[in-house]
């Protein structure tokens, strides 16, 4: 088959990934309003899910087809992309503030994460009951999010008003708020018809991929690296940039410890309650040291409340191709 099929596979599949997850934040958004829950709680919890879930879509679908190291390698590739490739290119655009309280509450927990996949993996799978624990961190982490902000909240109003303002605009950006307030029916039908789109978009994006990396000689533990990753990671991205290009590039912090938190916890553990995840083939040590670094990395640059640096942001970046790099070479 002509090769600009499956570059235009890949291309529409990119493009229903995007406005799937696009409409599936909107939509649970406005069904979360709709039921009163806080705007930073929902730009927290639902815009962490929803830039989540590409990943969690495309894992899934190829974990079904027994092509593990794609899945395997998508979580990793788009964690290591979003701490350092995303949180890069935003800082080189406008350097963003660090909030020294998500710091102390979430890195702790990014580190432990990015350290908890070699150590699962040790044995060279991923089993259902290790999925199982995963999932169970998601969920601990979903409602320890919505307990804490709920605090935050109370906290600002008190000490600050325009600070739970600023708390408030900053977390529910992407979250949907300033739109206008849709039905509660009409929410639903957004959130529906965005799932079905993540399931279709995924569909056309792994076929198009798969072809194009095994024609290009790719094993399909680098296609899900770079190819699928980066595909994945695109609303992410976009999302960032976006915010970062009209001065609020904080957003893009939150968003990307939050996702890398989900894609482990969530994308990793639900993939492997479907289907075990096996190392396989060519799936070495330097993926899972590169993850674990890129994320100390991160964390470094994290530190304290200050501005991450556009020269800190060019380390990261290029600290994202020396791993992509020593993935194809070893």
């Amino acid at each position: 088959m002509d090769p600009a099929i499956y570059v235009g596979q890949l291309i529409i599949g990119i493009a229903i990934l995007y406005w799937g997850a696009e409409w599936l934040i909107r939509g649970s958004a406005a069904v979360a309003r709709t039921f009163g829950v806080k705007p930073l709680v929902v730009g927290l919890t639902v815009v962490a899910y929803g830039m989540s879930a590409p990943e969690l879509a495309v894992s899934t679908k190829t974990a079904l087809e027994h092509a593990q190291p794609i899945a395997l390698g998508t979580v990793i590739g788009s964690c290591a992309a979003n701490i350092s490739l995303i949180l890069g290119l935003t800082a080189l655009i406008s350097p963003p503030t660090i909030d020294s309280r998500i710091i102390r509450r979430e890195v702790p927990v990014l580190i432990g994460s990015a350290i908890a996949v070699p150590i699962l993996l040790r044995n060279g799978v991923l089993s259902r009951l290790e999925g199982s624990l995963l999932v169970a961190c998601a969920v601990v982490f979903t409602i320890a999010t919505l307990t804490i902000s709920a605090r935050l909240e109370t906290d600002d109003v008190t000490d600050d008003g325009d600070a739970r303002t600023r708390a408030e605009e900053s977390g529910a950006n992407m979250g949907g708020k300033g739109r206008p307030r849709s039905g509660r029916f009409a929410s639903v039908m957004m959130t529906t018809l965005g799932i079905i789109l993540l399931v279709v978009g995924s569909k056309f994006f792994v076929e198009g991929a798969r072809h194009i990396g095994a024609q290009a000689g790719m094993s399909e533990r680098m296609i899900g690296l770079t190819i699928v990753a980066l595909g994945t990671a695109l609303p992410e991205l976009m999302g960032s940039l976006l915010a970062a290009s009209r001065g609020h590039s904080a957003l893009a912090v939150g968003s990307v410890v939050g996702s890398n938190l989900l894609n482990v916890f969530l994308v990793l553990g639900v993939t492997a309650c479907l289907r075990p995840i096996r190392l396989g083939e060519r799936m070495h040590l330097v993926d899972l040291i590169g993850l674990v670094v890129l994320t100390l990395l991160g964390v470094i640059v994290l530190r304290g409340s200050r501005k991450i640096s556009r020269l800190e942001g060019a380390i990261l970046v290029a600290a994202y191709v020396a791993f992509i790099v020593c993935c194809a070479i070893f």
